[in-house]
């Protein structure tokens, strides 16, 4: 790029004998681990600016940057480079996925220190092990991702705080719920919590800014495992009746469909109870 001989290059920052001992060297342990996968978190740059040979340049370098494209990024709070070309580089060619750690057993775990420092601990942190799998053959388990969103809110009433709930059902929510808490000059509050999938996050985040007063939501990636679920018609005394059944991890649960059990209580002038006792008597 710059028209000069393989000889006179000259790698900033690093040094040419820092950066081919780094390369060399994880390339050596790659090779020798063998993995089946490499995930790796969002990297993690800095911001603020960087001296070099060309002169002062914007954190992430233009190098960085480039490599790093189509690869998840953030800033952060702390000043300074925190990822090279050369460890971008890197990444980016062992990488097989980037996100957050998939549910593995862990065997042992690695830290490189960096000498520079920050607010935080400057290292970088391998940990090795095998995926978790479930080896029962009989059970139903599943578990997938899933957002949490949450805010605070100090000024809203009953009624805007229903509505509101009412809207991120609308827009996609998988479950909406409230919590009580003290506030800043010892106000009663409320914690709007939503659970979805990211496929509706965007949605959510402009509903909930939309129907409610916060000026700042929460997000938090979480693994989720649930039972599998079917609805099967059971015959009874009463006629057809549809249960939810769950299983999963060792254990089944049932539960008969609410409003089968109103239309009979209704018909019967029987109590809920009543009836449920005698299906689940029928049935075993």
């Amino acid at each position: 790029a710059h028209g000069r001989p393989v000889t006179e290059i000259h790698f900033h920052e690093v040094g040419n004998m820092d950066a081919i001992a780094d390369i060399s060297a994880v390339c050596y342990l790659i090779r020798k681990l063998s993995p089946l996968n490499i995930v790796v978190s969002p990297v993690h740059v800095g911001f603020g600016q960087v001296k070099c040979a060309h002169g002062v340049l914007p954190v992430p370098a233009p190098a960085t940057a480039y490599i790093l494209k189509d690869v998840p990024t953030y800033g952060g709070n702390i000043k300074g480079e925190l990822c090279t070309p050369t460890g971008a580089a890197l990444l980016k060619h062992f990488a097989t996925k980037f996100g957050s750690q998939p549910m593995m057993i862990t065997q042992k775990i690695g830290y490189g220190m960096g000498k520079k420092d920050f607010e935080a601990a400057n290292c970088v942190r391998i940990l090795i092990g095998e995926e978790f799998k479930n080896t029962d053959s009989n059970s139903n388990q599943q578990s997938d991702k899933i957002l949490h969103l949450s805010c605070n809110v100090d000024d809203m009433t009953g009624e805007e705080i229903g509505f509101c709930t009412e809207k991120l059902f609308e827009a996609g929510a998988r479950d909406v719920y409230t919590e009580s808490v003290y506030m800043k000059k010892n106000r009663p509050g409320t914690v709007i919590n939503v659970i979805c999938v990211e496929h509706d996050r965007d949605a959510l985040v402009k509903a909930l800014f939309k129907y409610s007063t916060t000026i700042g939501i929460r997000e938090t990636a979480m693994n989720r495992y649930i039972l599998d679920r079917t609805i099967e018609t059971v015959e009874t005394e009463y006629g057809p009746v549809r249960c939810k059944v769950s299983s999963g991890y060792g254990v089944e649960r049932r539960k008969y469909e609410y409003d089968d059990l109103i239309k009979i209580s209704q018909s019967r002038n029987l109590s809920i109870s009543e009836i449920t006792n005698s299906i689940t008597k029928s049935c075993k």
